[in-house]
């Protein structure tokens, strides 16, 4: 696939200065770049944004995909005249992404009050770890912290082990889809309702908390704390990940009691249905442990691709647990061009996932690779009246 640089986009004329770094901020911003809008990275002079360093065997891969269809400016607006130049972007932009540690923002002498005396019509995009207020606001926020604190990692993993975290960036994922999401919302009322711009006080920790669902209510119903279950349900039964002949695993879920009779059906023990002990899904989860030894069993005796065949025969929810290259393989995320194949400079060619969500109209579109650092200085700072002799002056003197 090539990139489609000419591309018309739902969010084309929309302009984000994005100062965040790591995960959160770029997450937000991709979505918005994916769109059409005009994101530009205002990196630091010689160093840049932190993806640029997460590297795998040398290649920068999470900079090549989370800074995909951006553009890149290298700017030190700690100096008065790089305070002078951001002043002069803000007032041309849509939208402003930052990350800073609360207060940080003020210090450097852009709080939001300052920041809409430049551009009335701006959306300030504040993204931290605990939000702007509250006595942890200070603190540093990493997505590990709020994966903990949110009450996650104390429900995620096996009853027999300590809690986990994820070996992801989850919390900044969640943060930044909720990021793009509040982002359109504020712009909606700018453009529609002619109101001004205003503040997101993103935190990566409530949007953390908001996917654990009802768990609070829960709580508050039972008094109990649900304990660590593995990759079984807490509200329905059977649902696990099961060892196959072969070595290899499939993940199951009957969640209802039309699949589950269907189940016990399907391996052959129509008896269980009527059984005491499984008959309803209360029933299925206070038994859970003698269900998954017969389930379990069955799987077991047989081969990943004869079992999947046989559910699949049998209309029962399974499917293979898949490591990444056969998430690649598989011929439905082939058929639907989940992933394309993008020319690059290291790699002669790169995957990654393509633009969504999928508009059948307006979609979004891969334009350009992920910039080097400052690779659209010129190009941006044109704009401000600046010619190479600048540029080369302001490089020599540390503002770019």
């Amino acid at each position: 696939m090539e990139y489609q640089a000419h591309a018309r986009c739902p969010l084309d004329g929309v302009r984000v200065l994005d100062l965040s770094r790591v995960v959160a901020g770029n997450m937000a911003s991709l979505l918005l770049a994916d769109f059409g809008a005009e994101v530009i990275k205002v990196e630091a002079p010689g160093r840049g944004d932190t993806l640029r360093e997460w590297n795998e065997d040398g290649v920068a891969v999470f900079w090549k995909v989370y800074g995909r269809n951006k553009k890149s400016i290298t700017l030190d607006i700690r100096t008065p005249r790089g305070k002078e130049m951001l002043e002069e972007l803000v007032g041309d932009a849509q939208v402003l992404l930052e990350n800073f540690r609360p207060g940080v923002l003020e210090r450097l002498g852009f709080s939001p009050e300052r920041l809409h005396e430049l551009n009335s019509r701006l959306v300030v995009v504040r993204v931290s770890g605990w939000g702007q207020t509250g006595p942890y606001s200070k603190l540093p926020g990493f997505g590990s912290l709020v994966e903990a604190l949110s009450g996650f990692a104390a429900k995620n993993g096996f009853a027999d082990k300590p809690p986990a975290l994820p070996n992801m960036a989850l919390a900044d994922m969640v943060a930044g889809l909720y990021g793009a999401y509040a982002t359109l919302i504020a712009l909606r009322e700018v453009e529609c309702k002619g109101n001004s711009g205003q503040v997101i006080d993103l935190s990566l920790l409530e949007p953390m908390i908001s996917i654990l669902g009802p768990d609070i209510a829960a709580y508050r119903v039972t008094g109990q704390v649900p304990p660590r279950s593995g990759n079984r349900a807490s509200v329905s039964a059977p649902r696990n990940i099961y060892a196959t002949r072969d070595g290899k695993y499939v993940a199951l879920s009957a969640s209802t009691q039309e699949m589950a009779i269907r189940l016990f059906r399907a391996i052959g023990r129509a008896d269980l249905i009527g059984d005491a002990r499984f008959r309803t899904n209360s029933d299925r989860l206070r038994n859970i442990e003698e269900l998954d030894a017969i389930i379990g069993g069955f799987i077991g005796a047989r081969d990943c691709v004869d079992a999947l065949a046989f559910f699949a025969a049998e209309h029962v929810t399974v499917g293979p647990v898949y490591d990444v290259s056969e998430v690649m393989d598989d011929p439905h995320i082939q058929a639907r061009g989940v992933i394309v194949e993008l020319p690059d400079d290291d790699m002669g060619s790169i995957p990654m996932h393509e633009v969504l969500p999928r508009l059948s109209t307006s979609p979004g579109a891969i334009r350009r690779p992920a910039p080097a650092l400052g690779a659209d200085n010129a190009e941006i700072y044109a704009a401000l009246g600046l010619g190479a002799d600048d540029l080369e002056k302001l490089h020599t003197e540390g503002v770019i």
